[in-house]
């Protein structure tokens, strides 16, 4: 089976802002990175906080744009006019740590799920109306929730909609970027059960990007590890974890799970 997603030696590196304005030196963030991922696959990426893991998430996303390296999807390349003129984007979604950023605080839950459906069909408004009723149930909500505000819900329902707004449009790819880490713990739990339900129904591909292994072991079979914008090993197999060779893999293991 070819790869759905594939990254052949991307790097990226930001200008500091304290390096002046004349200044043209870059900080590498992102370092010689490849990977691929087969459809149905889901991998995890940890690392510690400021390991470059969003920025990552950013250029698999097409919201940054590799210095160096090349990104593809479905067979082609990210950053070309075909990606641009085939509209392959509505077969990527994500959902992010910030769901209160993530949503016009001014729509309704209707109208935030319901976005991406009228931007990328041509369903009619009773089909719509249907597929948002669908999606809400979907994600454990039920139809009390079509006219309420963001601010009239709470964290964890609100990303249930973020949730039911990145499969709206059947995406092949989603990516999820420390998309529980803002909740209760509790919560946590409901949302991470939630996931693995959907993985099951839609048999979804999908990169988790979080520093919890806790989140990555519930839900995926493959984990990459990540430092300084590297990857410093990657397990093809999440039964075989406490196999990891890396000194870094270890002290992550070590500080989370304590072996």
């Amino acid at each position: 089976m070819s790869a759905l997603l594939q990254l052949e030696n991307v790097s990226k590196a930001y200008r500091q802002p304290q390096q002046g304005l004349f200044n043209r030196q870059k900080t590498p963030v992102i370092n010689n990175v490849s990977f691929s991922l087969k459809q149905g696959e889901c991998l995890g990426i940890i690392g510690a906080s400021g390991s470059g893991k969003s920025t990552l998430g950013k250029l698999i996303l097409g919201l940054e744009k590799p210095d160096h390296g090349k990104i593809y999807f479905d067979g082609h390349e990210m950053q070309t006019r075909t990606w641009r003129k085939l509209q392959l984007q509505r077969q990527l979604s994500a959902v992010f740590q910030d769901y209160n950023a993530s949503v016009n605080p001014y729509f309704k839950v209707a109208q935030i799920i319901g976005e991406p459906i009228a931007i990328y069909t041509n369903m009619s408004k009773k089909d719509r109306q249907q597929r948002i009723e669908q999606l809400l149930e979907q994600v454990g909500l039920d139809h009390s929730f079509y006219h309420r505000f963001p601010h009239e819900i709470s964290g964890g329902q609100l990303q249930r909609v973020c949730i039911a707004r990145a499969i709206a449009c059947d995406p092949k790819f989603i990516l999820f970027d420390e998309a529980v880490s803002s909740l209760d713990i509790s919560v946590q739990t409901q949302i991470l059960a939630l996931l693995a339900e959907l993985q099951k129904q839609l048999n979804l591909t999908a990169i988790f990007i979080s520093h919890d292994l806790t989140t990555i072991t519930y839900l995926c079979n493959r984990v990459i590890f990540f430092q300084h914008g590297t990857i410093v090993e990657s397990i093809d197999d999440i039964t075989q974890l406490k196999q990891v060779q890396n000194s870094y893999s270890k002290q992550l293991l070590q500080s989370i799970l304590g072996f």
